[in-house]
């Protein structure tokens, strides 16, 4: 793993080495999962939690008035417990029909809120706010249909596009093999995880094909 400063970090025990609170820094990276999940290089990962990660990664938790992140423990409330949000205990909240926001709120306080990030770095541009599908038109229906096109120069099974700004039955066709050869859900639809793995693919492949 490669932290912002570029540094190389590797894993011992519980603590990341070297240790930060040794360079001057206020705050410790752990691998233990009381604070983190820890990375492990080629870990196989379930399909499942995959998409759960494209669908939610651009929420965050906020406090009115702070502005570092909020720090929201989590353990497993049966084998280890916690001060801050517990696995069994949340599943028993969503059983009982608790929302996201009220979990949250059930651990941490009523003045939590899960906010989504307006731009995500790194991409064209962000999802739209709504699903794109067969009927629908307009500026993000072309830039999907031309990041699709330029894809389908590395991968051709990817049928082109005419870059019209119309969501028609070829448009569809085009997602639903994007999606198929990136593990998504075959639905033909452009929905918040088709729209970053292809603005991720896309970013790819023009980046390595025509340096800036």
């Amino acid at each position: 793993m490669v932290n912002k400063q570029g540094e190389n970090i590797s894993y011992h025990e519980s603590v990341v080495v070297p240790g930060y609170r040794n360079q001057g820094y206020n705050f410790t990276i752990t691998s233990s999962t009381a604070y983190d999940q820890k990375w492990i290089h080629g870990r196989n990962i379930y399909n499942n939690i995959d998409y759960l990660v494209d669908t939610i990664f651009a929420n965050y938790l906020s406090r009115p008035g702070v502005r570092q992140p909020i720090f929201t423990s989590y353990c497993d409330g049966k084998r280890v417990t916690c001060s801050g949000l517990s696995q069994w205990g949340s599943k028993y909240l969503g059983d009982e029909g608790y929302s996201a926001i009220e979990i949250i709120r059930y651990y941490y306080g009523n003045d939590m809120y899960i906010n989504s990030a307006e731009s995500i770095a790194g991409v064209p541009s962000s999802w739209p706010g709504y699903n794109l599908t067969v009927g629908s038109s307009g500026d993000k229906v072309r830039q999907i249909q031309q990041q699709l096109n330029r894809i389908a120069q590395n991968y051709p099974a990817i049928p082109t596009v005419s870059a019209d700004g119309v969501y028609g039955s070829r448009t569809a066709d085009a997602v639903r093999t994007f999606q198929r050869i990136f593990n998504l859900p075959q639905s033909g639809v452009v929905d918040y995880p088709t729209w970053y793995q292809i603005s991720n693919v896309y970013v790819g492949v023009s980046r390595i094909a025509e340096p800036t």
